[in-house]
């Protein structure tokens, strides 16, 4: 995950049953999360944070990687909050539209750590299976650092973002200013050529 903005309230540090003078309407909650209230961002989790939990939860079948997305999804709802619309729908309609995309990233940032098990299974890599090693690790043992020198320094930034710091496409969009189709696209050129030098034999064991 990428690092919690300092000036940023921090959704899961929220007490659950936080002091508030009155019972804020969903309304309320929304008008003022859009103005940037802190005490509404606090109500919108404790009043929807269960249920992007839960969503989160049986879409990846995980308990941390659902903390994780939770997390996310209300940073993204903090940082986007300019871009909600009351008058397109409830504002949990909202947050469950973000949830959805966050679950999306965490399911292809899954996909793509089995593509590399994969791949490094198919070079017969010692010792990778049985030593439990995460796909993050038989990447680098697997795509020597030659092979990744050949490619265009935007695709290569990318997929060492994608794969050494296990950030998804949303994230390195954000971290790189680059719009999301095109971080998809280098992403996919990049593992295709190098998918191309494995199939290939390019690449020889690393040992």
């Amino acid at each position: 995950m990428t690092a919690i903005d300092t000036h940023l309230p921090h959704p899961l540090s929220v007490p659950d049953h936080a002091p508030t003078e009155r019972t804020l309407a969903d309304e309320e909650v929304a008008a003022g999360l859009v103005r940037g209230d802190e005490e509404a961002f606090a109500a919108a989790y404790r009043r929807w944070g269960a249920l992007v939990h839960t969503l989160a939860t049986r879409s990846l079948g995980d308990a941390r990687e659902a903390e994780d997305v939770t997390q996310q999804v209300f940073l993204a709802a903090w940082r986007g909050r300019s871009g909600y619309r009351p008058d397109r729908g409830a504002l949990a309609g909202w947050l469950v539209g973000i949830t959805r995309r966050k679950i999306a990233d965490a399911l292809s940032a899954r996909t793509r750590r089995g593509e590399l098990a994969v791949a490094a299974a198919s070079l017969g890599t010692p010792d990778v299976q049985e030593s439990g090693d995460r796909p993050e690790v038989a990447l680098d043992r697997v795509l020597v650092a030659q092979e990744m020198e050949k490619l265009p320094a935007e695709q290569r930034r990318i997929l060492n973002m994608a794969f050494f710091d296990d950030l998804t496409h949303s994230q390195i969009a954000e971290r790189t200013g680059l719009p999301l189709g095109t971080v998809k696209s280098h992403a996919r050129r990049g593992l295709h050529r190098l998918r191309r030098s494995v199939d290939s034999g390019a690449l020889g064991p690393t040992h």
